[in-house]
């Protein structure tokens, strides 16, 4: 099949429930790959890891001119700017969540994630399948980003259609018409901006132990975010506090359900859950692609790249390089050496890896002893989303 197409057949909803071999087509054509519409697509490790570090880089989507200039808002969370706006941001917005200033908070969480987990699994239903998305794996981490935030329960049911419609607006869909998904993100993004900036007034001068609180009563006037960055800082934390991690539990999931050899060895041996948690997150990342433009001209293994171009990094394929790891389309629950891609790398490495991290070890170690002899219900649809790959329902007869 032709190379240029890969992107599109890729982000295609049917090839969503096993993209590997197009991602193996694309390292064998590559690792470096001009698509059809002018952009660029990696897929080896290597060549990702490399750009991913590389200041020429830009995660700013106002960086580029093709294959279509961005003409989007200014309105961007520091997960789409560069140095040194995006370190200046992401310092601040780090101040109450963790290392150096607040270096507890997260660990801290732990007794209270384990109480969440297990409230959780008391309710699942005994008279129908589980739904493993639904019952379980996204009000985990809603109601610890929630809590982390300072956001009260009975609003986290508002959170689903605004983090959907914001979400919709980060997947690639080429050549379709995205300007009412676009029209939807802006009006769900004004919307959850303007509920936190209204909850975190309301902490001002009445702090709690929260997040909101902390951005809203900082004493030094240097490092106070403005209304509209902790606004959308604020966003940013609680969408992407729980949408990967969905992904990771329910992608989790599946798997040991699809090898129950793994499922039955984190039994017997449930301190591997750590290494296996990480082994998940190389072998089916949360996070599928991220898109970098070049701020000059760039050679990536032998080809160039100019300047303003859009480059799709294929996380996922980089996860599945046999040239950075050994037998990579093997489940290892013990696998060393597995320096993988699923948080990213450089300056833009996860901001909640740890969070995330604990909420996966944490859950999939509750539901061990429950998915004995579990089977699944149907083979399960996935999300419409080609970048936060993973199933929409998991039905699973415990």
């Amino acid at each position: 099949m032709d190379p240029g197409t890969l992107l599109a057949r890729i982000t295609d909803y049917a090839s969503r429930p096993d993209p590997y071999p197009l991602y193996a087509e694309l390292r064998a054509a590559g690792p470096v790959v001009r698509q059809d519409d002018g952009g660029f697509l990696v897929g080896g490790y290597h060549e990702i890891a490399a750009l991913l570090h590389d200041p020429r880089m830009s995660a700013d989507e106002r960086s580029r001119t093709a294959p279509a200039p961005y003409e989007g808002t200014r309105d961007a969370s520091f997960l789409r700017l560069d140095d040194p706006e995006h370190h200046r941001l992401r310092t601040l917005a780090m101040r109450p969540f963790g290392p150096p200033h607040s270096p507890h908070r997260v660990d801290a969480m732990r007794g209270e994630i384990a109480r969440i987990t297990e409230e959780l699994l008391a309710d699942l239903p005994a008279d129908r399948p589980v739904d493993i998305v639904d019952d379980f794996a996204y009000p985990l981490p809603v109601i610890v980003i929630c809590r982390l935030l300072g956001v009260p329960r009975e609003d986290e049911p508002r959170f689903r259609a605004w983090s959907d419609a914001l979400v919709a607006t980060a997947d690639i869909r080429p050549g379709e018409d995205t300007t009412e998904v676009e029209r939807a993100g802006d009006r769900a993004g004004a919307e959850l901006r303007e509920y936190l900036l209204d909850l975190a007034e309301r902490r001002r001068g009445r702090p709690a132990d929260d997040m909101l609180s902390a951005f809203v009563n900082e004493p030094d006037p240097s490092l106070r975010l403005s209304p509209q960055e902790l606004a959308v800082t604020a966003a940013l934390l609680l969408i992407a506090g729980h949408e990967t991690t969905v992904n990771l539990i329910t992608n989790g999931v599946l798997t040991l359900l699809r090898g129950p050899e793994h499922l039955e060895r984190l039994r017997r041996e449930p301190g591997l859950l750590p290494r296996a948690v990480e082994e998940l997150l190389r072998y089916e990342p949360p996070v599928h692609l991220r898109e970098r433009v070049p701020l000059v001209d760039i050679e990536v293994a032998g080809t160039t790249i100019p300047a303003g171009t859009s480059v799709m990094l294929a996380l996922a394929s980089g996860n599945r390089d046999p040239l950075r790891f050994p037998e990579p389309d093997r489940f290892v629950p013990d696998r060393p050496d597995n320096e993988h891609l699923g948080f990213g790398s450089g300056i833009h490495l996860c901001y909640g890896a740890p969070l995330a991290r604990i909420e996966a070890q944490t859950a999939l170690g509750a539901l061990l002893p429950r998915l004995e002899g579990a089977q699944l219900a149907e083979d399960p649809p996935y999300r419409r989303n080609a970048m936060l790959r993973g199933p929409r329902h998991l039905r699973v007869r415990l």
